[in-house]
């Protein structure tokens, strides 16, 4: 599949925590320590068979950024 989103981001599944109705996703990025989270449904969960050790891709789309320093 292609896609135009350009800002993909590889890394494995570490935590899958499911609620009722929502779920999220913690993938830690290849190459390093950084985790991002994403809040998904149960059922796309289910659907797409989301498990910890899976190897995924974030897939960031944004109008927004926002950038922080110390």
């Amino acid at each position: 599949m292609r896609l135009s989103t350009r800002n993909q981001l590889a890394g494995k599944i570490t935590e899958v925590k499911i609620g009722s109705v929502m779920a999220t996703v913690k993938v830690r990025l290849d190459g390093g320590e950084q985790i991002v989270t994403a809040s998904i449904t149960k059922e796309a969960v289910e659907e797409l068979g989301l498990a910890v050790g899976l190897a995924a891709t974030v897939l960031v789309k944004s109008t927004e950024v926002m950038l922080g320093i110390e």
